[in-house]
């Protein structure tokens, strides 16, 4: 499955005095949008960590289109775009309950040998999972 989502309430500690979203909490609403895509392939965190392997993001942008505001119900959608020798790569749509955009972002992630510090081709447990979405039709 390339494509996942995840539902989010805004809490009242991530707006500003306006009760709309602080831009730094967007980041926070992606990042739990991809844990949950991975766990749904069956993969964590939690188990590559254990394994040795990180995965710092590299690249984040961002494109906000209507702001969110405390206590909406949202969806984040979670888009896997290209995974590439030690890379992959996200887009992230953001909608409110109604079906409106807000936001949209894209992040890069990087595999990291945690012993070594550097760039690591990911898991083979992991390719295979990638790679039997890749082989399905959606």
């Amino acid at each position: 499955m390339r494509t996942h989502q995840i539902e989010v309430r805004v809490r009242y500690a991530e707006t500003d005095q306006m009760g709309v979203v602080y831009h730094g909490n967007y980041a926070q609403y992606f990042e739990m949008g991809r844990v949950e895509w991975l766990r749904n392939l069956g993969i964590s965190y939690k188990w590559m960590e254990e394994n040795g392997i990180m995965l710092p993001v590299v690249s984040l942008t961002m494109n906000y289109k209507k702001p969110a505001k405390y206590d909406d119900l949202l969806v984040v959608k979670t888009i896997l775009k290209n995974q590439s020798s030690v890379r992959i790569e996200f887009d992230y749509e953001l909608y409110s309950e109604t079906g409106e955009l807000l936001t949209i972002a894209n992040s890069i992630l990087v595999f990291v040998d945690m012993k070594t510090g550097r760039p690591t081709m990911p898991p083979e447990y992991i390719l295979e999972r990638i790679l039997k979405i890749d082989n399905k039709s959606e």
